[in-house]
């Protein structure tokens, strides 16, 4: 039996022009382009990759990670990251890479992840925000979309926050900090003069969990939903509908962290 050596690769990319991580027939997904480049690099010896959770089309990552499998060792991580990074698109970007043992499994491995959602309200703003914000054109009541994200952290009955969800799932979750806070992580000179961004982090989250967050957040602030609506979205009785996902192109994978 072969011995199999296993790394741990940390990537960041912008999501904008891709659906999403999972290969699909047709078109441009992020693990197609991480699989080209590393068969090109790897001339064509066998490997595997496996990542940490799949993003929707057009949602970005600071920080995102997947596990390699290789039948042949890395002998030179400096040499093999710049060859790498040479061969990937312009929005993709390998971090770092280090060997984990067989032990670590990627997908089952204990993590904690930090999302943020950047956006922006009251105006048509330059188009160039579009990859990494979302822009909200009718005013914001940003005060109560503050009070209204905190009511999100601790352990809630989550289902009306997952897309299409069955009987049979898990929805009580457990959220670590919620919040709505300036943005003071991204700058540009084409940015609006203010910024805002949601900062969700916990062990997982369901499908548009984040999004359908932020989308009920918005509606607060537009004044469609109450503090009191987001408060019943929180159990089993509700019957307040959230059905507004926002757009994915103001999500990022900030931090990623194995315990």
């Amino acid at each position: 039996m072969k011995k199999k050596f296993f790394y741990v690769i940390t990537i960041q990319y912008l999501g904008y022009r891709f659906h999403g991580w999972q290969k699909q027939p047709n078109v441009k997904t992020l693990h197609l382009m991480v699989d080209r480049t590393l068969n090109f690099i790897l001339n064509k010896k066998p490997f595997k990759t496996l990542v940490s959770g799949r993003t929707d089309a057009m949602v970005s990552a600071e920080n995102a990670a997947f596990e390699l499998f290789l039948e042949e060792p890395i002998e030179d991580f400096k040499a093999f990251l710049e060859l790498f990074n040479y061969n990937l698109p312009q929005d993709i970007r390998a971090k770092s890479i280090k060997e984990v043992d067989n032990k670590f499994n990627i997908i089952q491995s204990s993590k904690t992840k930090e999302y943020i959602y950047i956006f922006a309200f009251g105006g048509k703003f330059h188009p160039f925000c579009a990859p990494i914000m979302t822009t909200i054109l009718d005013p914001l009541n940003i005060e109560v979309m503050k009070e209204g994200a905190k009511l999100f952290e601790g352990r809630h009955y989550l289902k009306s926050y997952c897309f299409r969800p069955t009987d049979h799932g898990v929805y009580e979750r457990e959220i670590d900090t919620c919040e709505i806070v300036e943005n003071t992580l991204y700058s540009a000179n084409f940015f609006p003069e203010k910024t805002y961004m949601l900062r969700v982090r916990g062990k997982g989250f369901m499908r548009n969990q984040i999004r359908l967050m932020m989308g009920a957040l918005i509606n607060l602030g537009r004044g469609e939903l109450t503090l009191n609506d987001i408060k019943s979205s929180l159990t089993p009785e509700n019957t307040v509908a959230i059905d507004y996902v926002a757009p994915a192109s103001g999500l990022i994978l900030h931090k990623l962290e194995f315990d």
